[in-house]
């Protein structure tokens, strides 16, 4: 009897120990620049004492990490960044920010290598391109205008949509199968100058990258491929004005702090000024033909885990002949987004976003006015949330919900008018959830799946055809639904 009480205290003994070890706790926090107190995207956070253990930041500068209890040296590095290094007793959840310092020592010596060895079997984001924008400024450019969407041309499937256009095809899709998103937000056409220059000033770019392939499952409504392009965030540290002068155009940037350490804001302009030399000829004073970009951003740390943005783009191509003939084309984005460390291991990002592209044509012959005009408007709610359930797991999940207003030619003029003319509108939805996980140091999957509709809204007619012969019309009031159109 002695015995076997001797034996159960001794199992239960091990059975508290093994438990107690096992023991884990999260180390989380956001990564940003010493020197501009910007986030940065991914930073590498790893535990000296654990090979083959690290996580990255997402791309608002959050990483989670979940290990044993112990002691660790933790270190985080980035390329150009010195390598920040910290001891951590980790006996409980920890929330650790790091500031990074730019590495600017001479050295005599560097080996550059494209990708690490073996690096192209052992990630899951197939396809996956990140733009180094310091790479963007040493490339030579027509006008010497820095270019990002002629630079991704570059890159292997990528192929241009022809000269003087600033579309591109990736393996085989149409240009129009690109997702091209600003801060979240679509640019439906992102060219300027009848397709030679891009609508993306490079001074305001914080990150750039393109997805060729694998397309993830927050990503939706294209077939080819998506273009992610994110706007600085202003420097929090000290005020900042930059700019150029270049052959066709000008640019200015001007950022800095509203509140050292907790908010910041970044404006940033170009306009072109051939206009103004055409003035000088009595032949051509009459020409109009520029374009301005205008990109705006601000962002405040409420708390230490939650963080708001404001970001705007506005940009218009003219091109005309006096009062008499004119061609207008021009885009506009608005996004406000919400950052929230809801725990150590869940991060929510909540956006509201608007879009709209405009394109007019205006004609004023012998008295009479004509005016053609397009356009497509977009309001978005989008809700992300990534759960770092542990080191070897990372998940995205949430919603997207879009109301679409399309009017795909409208026409107004003293011998033609329909102006009462309805413009057409849906409702596009989709869930989505992606989970990357670790199998084995050999094996990693990348998993997901996304859920979309489409529904026609009411306030107009709409006709069916059968092999393009009419066979019937629908008369939908507004705020009826029409047809739904649903895909996994």
């Amino acid at each position: 009897m002695f015995q076997k009480i001797i034996t159960a205290n001794l199992l239960l003994l091990i059975f508290t120990t093994t438990a107690y070890a096992q023991q884990k706790f999260t180390i989380s926090g956001t990564i940003r620049d010493k020197k501009t107190g910007e986030t940065m995207i991914g930073v590498t956070v790893f535990p000296i004492e654990i090979t083959g253990t690290g996580t990255t930041c997402n791309e608002y500068g959050f990483y989670s990490l979940t290990l044993p209890e112990g002691k660790y040296n933790m270190a985080c590095s980035f390329i150009g960044y010195k390598t920040d290094t910290l001891t951590v007793n980790l006996n409980g959840n920890i929330k650790l920010d790091r500031y990074l310092s730019d590495n600017s020592l001479l050295i005599k010596e560097v080996v550059v290598t494209a990708e690490k060895k073996e690096d192209n079997i052992k990630r899951t984001d197939i396809g996956v391109e990140r733009i180094e924008l310091k790479e963007v400024e040493k490339l030579p450019v027509i006008f010497g205008e820095k270019d990002i969407l002629k630079t991704i041309q570059l890159l292997p499937g990528v192929k241009s949509a022809g000269e003087g256009n600033s579309g591109f095809y990736v393996r085989g899709g149409t240009a129009d199968q690109n997702l091209i998103l600003l801060d979240e937000a679509p640019v439906y056409n992102a060219s300027h100058l009848l397709g030679f220059f891009s609508t993306f000033n490079s001074d305001a770019l914080k990150d750039v990258s393109i997805i060729k392939g694998n397309n993830p499952a927050q990503y939706g409504g294209r077939l080819s491929s998506v273009l992610d392009v994110k706007m600085k965030e202003g420097n929090n540290q000290d005020y900042n004005v930059a700019g150029g002068i270049g052959l066709i155009s000008s640019r200015v940037s001007v950022e800095g702090p509203l509140q050292k350490d907790k908010s910041s804001f970044i404006l940033s302009g170009r306009r072109t000024y051939a206009d103004v030399f055409l003035k000088a000829s009595e032949d051509f004073k009459d020409i109009k033909l520029y374009f301005y970009d205008l990109n705006a951003k601000g962002n405040i740390w409420i708390n230490d885990k939650n963080r708001v943005f404001a970001s705007g783009y506005f940009g218009k191509d003219v091109l005309g002949f006096g009062d008499n003939f004119g061609i207008e084309w021009g885009n506009a984005t608005a996004t406000i987004r919400w950052n929230s460390i809801i725990s150590p291991k869940l991060f929510s990002n909540t956006s509201v976003i608007y879009s709209k592209y405009d394109f007019n044509i205006i004609l004023n012959s012998g008295g009479s006015d004509f005016n053609i005009n397009s356009q497509i408007k977009d309001w978005n709610l989008k809700e992300e949330f990534q759960w770092f359930a542990n080191a070897k797991n990372k998940m995205r999940f949430g919603f997207n919900t879009i109301h679409h207003t399309i009017t795909p030619n409208r026409f107004l003029g003293d011998a033609v008018s329909q102006e009462g003319k309805i413009s057409r509108k849906g409702w596009e939805n989709a869930v989505f959830v992606n989970n990357t996980t670790e199998v084995s140091k050999r094996l990693t999957l990348d998993y997901g799946l996304r859920f979309s509709s489409y529904t026609i809204l009411g306030g107009d007619t709409y006709r069916k055809y059968d092999n393009g012969i009419l066979k019937d019309s629908v008369v939908l009031a507004d705020n009826d639904f029409g047809k739904a159109y649903f895909n996994p």
